[in-house]
Formats: C-alpha cells, sequence, structure tokens
C-alpha cells in the first residue's frame, strides 16, 4: 500500500511538472508575439548592432557632483524658526500668516553686501499690491480692505532690500506681506528710517538677519485693567497692530554677532525722534508676540546687544 503511496506521488508529481512546462512554453510563445524583440539574438535584431560612426561618450566618463547647496530658505532661517503656522516661501523671505489677523505673524529676510548690490533692470514702478491666491479666500486680505481706510499698505520685508531680481521685489507686494501702518510720521518716515538703518548694516557686515512683525499690546484704560483692543478695517477686518517690531541679528565678523531689538508704536513719531529710542530687550518682543527670534543662535556668538557689550552670562 505504502509504495503504491509512493507512485502515485510521483506520478502526480511528474504530470504536473509536464504540465506546467508546458503551460510555460505556451505563455512564452505567446508573450514573444506581443514582445518579440525579447527572444532577439544579435543576428536578429530590429535595432542595428554596428557601432555608430558617432564618437558617443561612455556614461562612465560622466560624473554628476551632489547637490550641497542650501536651499534660500534654509539660508533664511538659519537661526530657528519662529513657528510653523500658514508659512509661505518667497524668493528671498519667509513669513507665517495668521489667518485671524490678515496679515502676518512674522517675516525673516537675510540680507548681504552681494545681495545689496541692485540689478540696474530691476523696476519698483512694475510692481503692484496684490493678494496671494495662496491663501484660502476666506482669509486674505485684498486691496479693497485697504482702500480709503486711512492706513499704507505697510511692507513687513521691505521692497527696497529686495532689489535683487523683478521677482523678488515683486514678490514683497504680496499682501500677505503688509500690514495697515499709519502713513505720514510712520511708514513713510520713522520707519522708512529704520528700514534704511537695516540696509546700511547689511552693506557693511558678513550677513543681517532680519524678523519683523506686527504686535498688539494692550493698554491701561480709565477702570484701571489692561485691555487689548485694536482696529479693523474693510470687508475682511484686517487687524491694525498697535505696535510693530523688528529684530536684527547682524554677523559682522565670521561667528561674532551683534543684535538690536525695536519695538515702535504704530503712529506717528516726531522727526526729530532717534531710532535708538525705541530698542527694547529681546525677551519683551517675544513675551508679547508668542513666540522666540533666533533661538537656534548659540548665546556665546552674541557679543553686543542694542549697542551693549555682553559678558558672560545669560544676554536676556
Amino acid at each position: 500500500m505504502r509504495k503504491f503511496s509512493k507512485l502515485a506521488v510521483t506520478a502526480g508529481i511528474a504530470t504536473g511538472s509536464f504540465l506546467i512546462g508546458q503551460k510555460y512554453n505556451d505563455l512564452n510563445e505567446c508573450f514573444s508575439l506581443f514582445f518579440p524583440i525579447r527572444n532577439a539574438s544579435a543576428s536578429t535584431a530590429l535595432v542595428s548592432t554596428e557601432r555608430s560612426s558617432l564618437d558617443i561618450p561612455s556614461p562612465k566618463t560622466t560624473t554628476v557632483e551632489p547637490w550641497t547647496q542650501p536651499s534660500r530658505a534654509a539660508e533664511i532661517m538659519a537661526y530657528g524658526w519662529p513657528g510653523f503656522d500658514n508659512l509661505r516661501t518667497y524668493e528671498d523671505f519667509v513669513l507665517s500668516y495668521d489667518r485671524r489677523t490678515r496679515t502676518a505673524h512674522w517675516v525673516i529676510e537675510h540680507l548681504t553686501p552681494d545681495r545689496m548690490t541692485y540689478d540696474a533692470s530691476v523696476d519698483r514702478g512694475k510692481c503692484a499690491f496684490m493678494p496671494d491666491n495662496s491663501i484660502h479666500e476666506y482669509f486674505r486680505s485684498t486691496n479693497e480692505d485697504y482702500f480709503r481706510s486711512g492706513y499704507d499698505r505697510g511692507h513687513l520685508a521691505p521692497a527696497g532690500n529686495h532689489r535683487k531680481t523683478q521677482n523678488a521685489i515683486n514678490q514683497t507686494f504680496y499682501l500677505t506681506n503688509m500690514s495697515p501702518q499709519v502713513g505720514k510720521g510712520f511708514n513713510r518716515d520713522k520707519w522708512n528710517d529704520l528700514e534704511k538703518h537695516v540696509r546700511r548694516m547689511a552693506r557693511k557686515n558678513l550677513n543681517v538677519y532680519i524678523c519683523t512683525g506686527p504686535l498688539y499690546l494692550p493698554q491701561k484704560e480709565a477702570d484701571g485693567n489692561l485691555y487689548v483692543k485694536y482696529k479693523v478695517i474693510g470687508p475682511r477686518h484686517v487687524a491694525v497692530p498697535t505696535h510693530f517690531f523688528k529684530v536684527a541679528l547682524v554677523e559682522y565678523e565670521k561667528d561674532k554677532f551683534s543684535l538690536e531689538a525695536y519695538l515702535l508704536p504704530n503712529a506717528v513719531i516726531p522727526d526729530e525722534k532717534p531710532i535708538s529710542d525705541f530698542l527694547v530687550p529681546l525677551d519683551t518682543i517675544e513675551r508679547a508676540a508668542g513666540f522666540l527670534i533666533f533661538e537656534k543662535i548659540p548665546k556665546s556668538k552674541i557679543k553686543m546687544i542694542n549697542g551693549q557689550k555682553q559678558g558672560g552670562g545669560l544676554l536676556w
């Protein structure tokens, strides 16, 4: 009985092997009908195997160098991201957009002497204020919001910082980069003075990193309590900040930095008032803004803050 079983199994295996082999041959023949080159030899190949008269270099002689350059965004954000809410990366600056206020949380730029060498073909006259359509229509600001509002469309990343290419300056006119600013006496005057001061530093130093943004600070009222109140403009209720900040991290020698932190009210400021009157401790801005600024810079590398030399202890 056992012998008979072994014979049956052996016969079954042999039969199965034959059928599989036959099926493979059938499939192979069928396959060759659709893909005849698979079974082609050098003598039957459809493509000529004769050497071309053209000298085509061997792939072995071609080398591809790995891409090692950091992205522009990585350069701009070298010393940390204040946050990751609704990020927008443009050619020459990065911002985080606040959908509730319809303006930015912060904008960060990176300037160098080379980037301050402007292209003469770049024309600010070709620029136009425009909404950023990457923002959902519920949350984006438009030119209609600013129309007859009494406020300027104030740049956070100034157009004057980004005249290296036409596209770079064009992008500074996105309304995501704007915030309602008092015009005469602020945007066109004292705030503009601060922007020029930063550009002067950028021309004289290795690198300058700038973080700019709006603030909504509390004020004490008649009942003795503090309230955060701000105006909104336009049909989309774009928030009018009470203050603006600008922080400049300046690399004046390799791995040696100074830092300047400014806080200005969004109001008419007398022309005779010096910019230095608006210097504040960095943590004053950070506490009010709700995020840290340039937190990745080793504190030991910052040798001066707001014009004061720093020792070995905590810097802010």
